[in-house]
């Protein structure tokens, strides 16, 4: 019989792309998670994940088990839920900045709607602007999104540095006028890189409107235009100009939680938990 603890590190692991994330999220230290999955793979018999030293990767028998662990940990949360009679029942929907939706969000979601059989969560993905629009509009009851020099009440869940994102590659001189990907209006990217542009009194313009991160960086991959990013999402093949090239400084990106006044206060007090302990492991 396999033991749920050490299926959940394993899945954790997995989910979470490496042992010391798993650690984090499992409260556990690094060599526990190691030494719980040398146990699982003694009692399979047989290697579950290849380890390197920068990266893991799932073996064809860890491909097969990990399908079954998460079946297992399903059932395993819908049949406490059941007899504990979980009193989170309905629907919520949660707005989500589009440089915030991540693959480690939407499974704590899915995991806490596995929780709470009873409890449907559907996710808007879009601008922070027009997503507070539409809570106050009674469409949503929370959302996640990030603001620059703001006034706005909310919960901040962190903040990091915003950049001009362009590419790596050795720059000589900047186009101009400069030329620029954003986001449409009320994006506060937008807004205070426009700002701090026209207060430097450099000229700018429009290169690309797009309305997704993917399109941002394919824009500043590719050298086509200069995007404002938080930091974090940089990445490969993306740099941050700065003074160097005479660009001005960007605030910090503040990202914040929400939430309506009408909402149900205990789902959101539950939600807000989940998601501040998953604010709690990112590594900007």
């Amino acid at each position: 019989m396999f033991d749920v603890l050490l299926l959940k590190t394993f899945v954790t692991v997995v989910d979470e792309e490496g042992f010391s994330r798993a650690a984090e999220k499992l409260h556990l230290t690094q060599s526990a998670v190691s030494g719980h999955l040398r146990r699982l793979e003694e009692q399979v018999g047989k290697p579950l994940l290849k380890r390197t030293t920068r990266s893991q990767q799932l073996t064809p028998d860890g491909e097969r088990l990990i399908a079954y662990a998460r079946t297992i940990l399903a059932l395993n949360r819908d049949a406490w839920a059941q007899l504990t009679r979980t009193p989170f029942h309905g629907r919520v929907r949660i707005g989500v900045s589009e440089d915030f939706v991540e693959p480690r969000l939407l499974r704590a979601f899915q995991d806490f709607s596995a929780q709470h059989p009873g409890m449907e969560i559907d996710v808007q993905v879009g601008i922070p602007g027009t997503l507070l629009n539409l809570m106050k509009q009674g469409d949503l009851e929370l959302v996640i999104g990030s603001l620059c020099e703001t006034s706005e009440a909310g919960l901040l869940l962190w903040q990091e540095p915003l950049v001009w994102a362009w590419s790596a590659q050795p720059v000589t001189q900047l186009p101009t006028p400069l030329p620029l990907a954003l986001f449409p209006e009320p994006c506060p990217y937008r807004e205070i890189a426009l700002r701090r542009l026209a207060q430097a009194g450099i000229a700018q313009r429009t290169a690309m409107s797009c309305t997704s991160t993917a399109g941002l960086r394919a824009a500043a991959l590719a050298g086509f235009a200069v995007a404002p990013m938080t930091v974090s999402q940089l990445g490969q093949g993306l740099a941050a100009l700065g003074a160097e090239q005479g660009l001005p400084d960007l605030p910090d990106a503040q990202f914040r939680l929400f939430t309506s006044a009408e909402a149900d206060r205990a789902i959101v007090a539950a939600l807000t938990q989940l998601i501040v302990e998953h604010c709690s492991t990112r590594r900007v």
